[in-house]
């Protein structure tokens, strides 16, 4: 085996690979005869076709296979001799019988970049709040009120804030039908802020059967792929009012709300454990975003395109699922691939550095997963979807499933440790801290 290493990049290595005549010849004679047993062809008894025949139906069929199976047998055994350590898999760009008898094969290989480690221990971060207040339990009480309220139509009267008001809706682009944008007997809480605030205020003083129309300018930040950076016409029909009947927030209510509640105050108890169950979780998730965005800003190195590529493509591939829940596709919401992928390439450039960023400081301190670590994960998942942990440890029996869940364990352990090591600092704009943890919330 001959095997020349080019640099075509700093993270990009051309692989040429020679196999000798002998070993070539070999694995062709192998295959040929093999399929000579096989074969059958009209005028001949199964292996009895001379091989010239068969040289001469089955050269194409056989020098494939058989180049594939070359490949499949020494890459690996080329790139250890060589000491290559690439991190995808390689994009064979060609595959050649010589004349000699000797078969080459070149491949393309990302390698993993190389980095110093700058500061990850000791990162600054603003702390955020965990604190629950006495409004913030009213404000779930009150939510709780609404929720076990009875609902009656109400035909004497025009919809007011508080109601919830029965609508048919039609979406129109440019004075066009938007087909994907349309729902029937859709209910709309009045003043809740689910949807547009003065599209919510324009139902308000409208009796049954009354028709209007609203128009949305939709941000390019919008999440909705269909809605983002468009103006949307919105023509409704009312097709019924509701309003809630509330109950006496009192012991009743509570006891009403669950049997392990006595009183009001032990309802209260729950609620604010919760949020602050909920508040925690949400802090920490937050600390994650901004010592990533920490490790970032200390690290500045070139990534492997193809790994971007790949990160891109799972980008897409979200946006893909999401729309086709929605029974729509990326033609039928406006997009293309071409955009999307133009759209993401920043953020994917930035998850792949991350990445790398994590993998290095999880060499330097040591940290590995254990079984311990496994069966956390396998329980969390069989917890998620109410599922045995035999059951999710079946699921994970694939190769290619189970290495992105390492993977994210190995991440998620990695961050932990990161986590504590961070010094809190109080924040430098509370308003700006605020709004960012009411966002969180939303």
């Amino acid at each position: 085996m001959n095997v020349n290493i080019e640099e075509i990049s700093s993270l990009t290595r051309k692989i040429t690979v020679t196999l000798p005549t002998d070993s070539v010849q070999t694995k062709l004679n192998e295959a040929y005869d093999k399929l000579r047993k096989e074969v059958k062809l009209k005028g001949f008894r199964r292996g009895k076709v001379p091989k010239t025949i068969i040289l001469k139906q089955f050269k194409g069929q056989v020098e494939g296979e058989t180049s594939e199976k070359l490949v499949q047998e020494n890459y690996f055994t080329a790139i250890e001799k060589e000491g290559v350590d690439p991190i995808v898999h390689p994009d064979i760009k060609s595959v050649t019988y010589n004349d000699d008898g000797s078969f080459t094969f070149v491949a393309e290989v990302d390698v993993r970049p190389q980095f110093t480690l700058g500061q990850y221990k000791g990162l600054e971060v603003e702390k955020v709040s965990v604190e629950v207040t006495d409004e913030e339990v009213q404000i779930e009480l009150l939510e709780k009120q609404k929720n076990m309220a009875a609902i009656r139509s109400v035909t004497e009267r025009p919809a007011q804030a508080g109601d919830l008001v029965v609508v048919d809706f039609q979406g129109y682009e440019d004075g066009k039908e938007m087909p994907q944008i349309k729902n029937d007997n859709m209910t709309i809480d009045v003043g809740s802020g689910e949807m547009d605030a003065d599209f919510e205020t324009m139902l308000i003083g409208k009796n049954k059967d009354d028709e209007g129309s609203h128009e949305i300018d939709f941000p390019a930040a919008h999440p909705n792929p269909i809605l983002k950076g468009k103006k949307i016409e919105f023509r409704i029909k009312v097709k019924d009012i509701k309003e809630r009947v509330l109950s006496v927030l009192d012991d009743d209510f509570a006891k009403d709300a669950g049997a392990e509640f006595n009183s009001l105050d032990d309802l209260k108890a729950s609620i604010r454990e919760r949020l602050t169950k909920q508040r925690k979780e949400r802090a920490e998730g937050t600390t994650t975003d901004r010592v990533m965005q920490k490790l970032l800003e200390n690290h500045d190195f070139e990534v492997p395109t193809r790994l971007v590529a790949f990160e891109v493509e799972q980008m897409i591939k979200q946006t893909q699922e999401q729309l086709e829940k929605n029974g729509m596709s990326l033609e039928g919401a406006g997009l293309s691939r071409e955009k999307l992928a133009e759209q993401n390439a920043e953020m994917a450039k930035r998850r792949v550095q991350g990445d790398f960023i994590l993998k290095k400081i999880a060499e330097v301190e040591e940290i590995k997963l254990v079984d311990e670590d496994m069966e956390r994960g396998f329980k969390r998942i069989g917890d998620m979807y109410n599922m045995p942990v035999g059951k999710v440890k079946e699921y994970f029996q694939n190769r290619d499933d189970l290495l992105p869940f390492i993977n994210e364990l190995l991440n998620e352990k990695i961050l932990a440790f990161l986590r504590e090591q961070v010094v809190f600092i109080e924040s430098a704009n509370p308003v700006a801290a605020i709004a960012e943890e009411a966002a969180a919330k939303s």
